[in-house]
């Protein structure tokens, strides 16, 4: 097979007795990257970016589906999902275009107030296949009917996506517990930043100060690209480090969980600021490592923060390994679309439920008991995030994802490259679960979670692996090349 060198989006074609060629499974890496690059600019919160990629995926595979009686149906694995359309009798479908079209259409809803560059990057990808398909010469397919299902499909996705809960908590007000040993966010105002964006404009929000410009932090790359959002956005609503992110989130409607809680956590120890009492030796095991950190364990740190406040981390890290595992694994395209189907919805429910606990136990961060209790100027390696500590959210979701990769692909060495753009390298690892422990002991180098909320995020999230794979029947992926 020949390769296409000079057009990034092309497609490859089994050819074989005038039969429509085969999707190409890139589609579906190139719109994990892309999509995760439009959540990096929206700079969307992790759980807000969570939901999106998770329906998205969905409608990806649900429009390679339709047109597939070989290929599992997704109703009936889902909370709530309705029958979905299904390909009509005597048509000649192009299960490419009916699988683009539905996340195109599913993404012009769900991100209707993004950045006009990032809808233009979305739109581009989507036209780039279409029109790449349409160009071969063994194309055959009846596209007028190929869009209209592929327009059915996302349109019942949609529906089920505005029947969630998350409409109904914009706009919520929520007022922050107050107590001994309850979260409250303390990070300086230092730790926020701006970020190149679009060329669109340059502004300060009050209200959301992670995206103001400050006299001193801007060179000539951020006053030509840098553009703030704005805090009332209810659909893409960015990440607010003054403020607290999505503290209604585990009142949303899961996937695949029967509901938040159905993986049971224990509580944390018990509050004390005595010395010698287990929460106490917590805080102190988190501050002797921070004294102690080495250049290994610091980049480790920062490669699990990707961009902390300004990305859609650990949710967009995470995809993004399943979207390489497409090229390393040697996956089809239907095999690629269901593996990301799958693993994104162990990610958006292992959010749900992440945050679930988080908001009903509202427990203290490291960085306000250590200054409180064991050294005032104490401050932690990356900024502490704008919600409580336990669980912790990397620990979590990083779990429910490996196991769910692991559960699909085996377990087996893989390369990340994730964070190339952003100044990493990339990292080998020996295995999926390998992967997440250090992404959860990140969070200890970091110094934003105590031990225990990483080791209790990590059995929370191998029990939501194994409910979502069971409840969507998704087993290995059998070798087909």
């Amino acid at each position: 097979m020949r390769r296409i060198r000079h057009l990034r989006f092309a497609l490859l074609f089994v050819v074989a007795c005038g039969r429509a060629p085969e999707a190409d499974p890139r589609i579906v890496s190139d719109f994990t990257h892309i999509l995760y690059g439009a959540v990096r600019a929206e700079r969307l919160s992790p759980a807000v970016a969570s939901r999106l990629f998770a329906y998205a995926e969905v409608g990806l595979y649900a429009g390679l589906a339709a047109t597939d009686t070989t290929l599992p149906r997704i109703e009936g694995r889902l909370n709530e999902l309705p029958t979905l359309p299904a390909a009509g009798a005597g048509v000649r479908y192009e299960p490419t275009w009916v699988a683009v079209v539905a996340e195109r259409v599913i993404l012009d809803s769900l991100m209707r107030d993004a950045l006009p560059t990032v809808e233009v990057s979305l739109h581009h990808f989507a036209d780039s296949v279409l029109a790449t398909r349409v160009a071969s010469r063994f194309f055959r397919s009846d596209t007028a009917a190929s869009r209209e299902l592929g327009t059915r499909i996302a349109n019942v996705i949609v529906q089920w996506a505005h029947g969630d809960g998350f409409d109904s908590t914009r706009g919520r007000k929520y007022v922050t517990p107050t107590g001994a040993g309850l979260w409250v966010n303390d990070d300086p105002a230092t730790v926020y930043q701006t970020q190149s964006l679009s060329g669109i404009s340059q502004s300060i929000d009050p209200a959301n100060p992670t995206a103001a410009a400050r006299p001193g932090t801007l060179d000539d790359r951020s006053l030509i690209l840098g553009r703030t959002k704005r805090s009332t956005n209810k659909t893409l609503p960015a990440a607010n480090m003054a403020g607290v992110t999505e503290p209604y989130w585990g009142d949303n409607r899961p996937f695949a969980l029967a509901k938040w809680d159905e993986c049971p956590a224990p509580p944390p120890p018990a509050f004390s600021p005595d010395s010698g009492t287990p929460f106490f030796e917590e805080a102190r095991e988190v501050y002797n490592v921070s004294k102690q950190l080495t250049s290994a364990q610091r980049q480790t740190a920062l490669y699990w923060a990707d961009n902390g406040g300004e990305s859609g981390t650990p949710a967009g890290h995470w995809l993004s390994i399943a979207g390489q595992m497409v090229g390393q694994r040697k996956l089809t395209a239907s095999q690629a679309a269901w593996l990301s189907a799958v693993s994104s919805v162990a990610l958006a429910d292992a959010f749900i439920a992440a945050w679930g606990y988080k908001f009903r136990l509202n427990l203290i961060r490291p960085r306000t008991f250590i200054r409180a209790s064991i050294d005032s100027t104490w401050e932690p390696a990356i900024p502490t995030p704008p919600f409580p500590e336990y669980l912790s959210g990397h620990s979590t979701v990083s779990a429910a994802v490996a196991g769910t990769l692991t559960g699909m692909l085996g377990a087996a060495p893989f390369d990340d490259s994730t964070s190339v753009s952003l100044g990493h390298g990339v990292r080998r690892y020996a295995s999926f679960n390998d992967a997440a422990a250090e992404a959860g002991l990140s969070r200890i180098y970091g110094g934003i979670h105590f031990p225990s909320g990483n080791m209790e995020g990590r059995k929370l999230g191998a029990c939501i692996a194994s409910v979502v794979l069971k409840r969507m029947n998704a087993g290995m992926l059998r070798a087909e090349r």
